[in-house]
């Protein structure tokens, strides 16, 4: 599930900050660092799914304390009943590897009463909710798409959620647009009738090698890297003393990947790391680091150093 776009993300501001703070740092303890980053990653993944759950049972409570006031009209004594009685929500909160999870790791939105509460009314107020309600009857597959809907449109692209996560985990607001995704695509593969599995943290051992490759070869190919790296910035133009840090980091990381990684294209690992350094550094930052990089490649490639589509 934490794809190999978010690894790179996640490497390379953890190469960031362990080379700013080497002297009281470990290595190791950098890594250890990066793996609990993963971890909360996958956190925030099960985090998002559970917002279904708890927004239905808020609204169930909403139900039955109308039905108890002291003047109830005949729709809070009667009220239409089908958001309650979803069937996705009903087959997430029976699903077995959530439940497993959360009895490792006990989250919950209990902390987050205000944003349940305005979070549903937004819910209630929108068109996807008002058109899902007036339709008489659903399935399984529309039911999960009204979740789906929600959560894309109201839900995740809410600057609130953004805030009410950043006082939860400093990890976590990186982390939303990808997740999100994943939530995203696991709501959509609920509608299956045989399908109630959620998304493993790794897509498979070789993307949880991936991290480890990218962080230690990067480190510790730190002093060959910045030879390489001094050799084609255009001293004319740069001093490699100057260069913006994150750019330093960026290519190194990227280098690891070009030398430890020959499963992926010179030309993806060149695109992924022209956005990561577009977005973390500065604004001329993607073309500084595709110009070194393109030129470390070619100059590998022609010393037979390098052997790769």
């Amino acid at each position: 599930m934490i794809n190999r776009i978010l690894i790179r993300i996640k490497v390379v501001q953890m190469v960031y900050s362990y080379l700013l703070t080497k002297d009281d740092m470990k290595m190791t303890e950098a890594y250890n660092n990066l793996m609990f980053s993963m971890d909360k990653a996958y956190e925030l993944y099960h985090y998002l799914l559970l917002l279904p759950l708890e927004l239905t049972r808020l609204q169930e409570a909403r139900l039955d304390n109308a039905k108890n006031k002291y003047l109830p009209t005949e729709e809070d004594l009667n009220p239409n009943t089908k958001f309650i009685d979803n069937k996705f929500v009903k087959k997430l909160e029976n699903c077995q590897m959530l439940q497993d999870y959360l009895s490792e790791t006990p989250i919950s939105w209990a902390d987050s009463d205000v944003y349940l509460r305005l979070t549903l009314d937004k819910i209630l107020n929108s068109d996807i909710y008002k058109a899902y309600m007036e339709t008489p009857s659903s399935d399984l597959a529309a039911d999960c798409e009204l979740w789906r809907e929600l959560m894309k449109k109201v839900v995740l692209s809410d600057d609130v959620l953004a805030e009410s996560l950043e006082e939860k985990s400093v990890y976590w607001n990186d982390d939303l647009d990808v997740i999100g995704t994943f939530v995203l695509k696991t709501i959509k593969r609920f509608a299956e009738e045989s399908y109630c599995e959620l998304l493993p943290q790794f897509k498979d051992d070789e993307d949880r090698d991936f991290v480890e490759k990218l962080f230690f070869t990067s480190i510790e190919n730190q002093s060959r890297y910045m030879e390489l790296i001094d050799k084609f910035v255009d001293k004319s133009s740069w001093e490699t003393e100057r260069l913006a840090f994150m750019d330093i980091v960026v290519l190194l990381v990227a280098l690891a990947e070009v030398e430890k990684v020959p499963s992926v294209p010179t030309k993806v690992t060149l695109n992924e790391y022209i956005e990561i350094a577009k977005y973390y550094s500065t604004a001329k930052s993607g073309q500084f680091v595709n110009g070194i990089l393109n030129s470390i490649i070619n100059y590998l490639k022609k010393e037979g150093l390098l052997v790769k589509n």
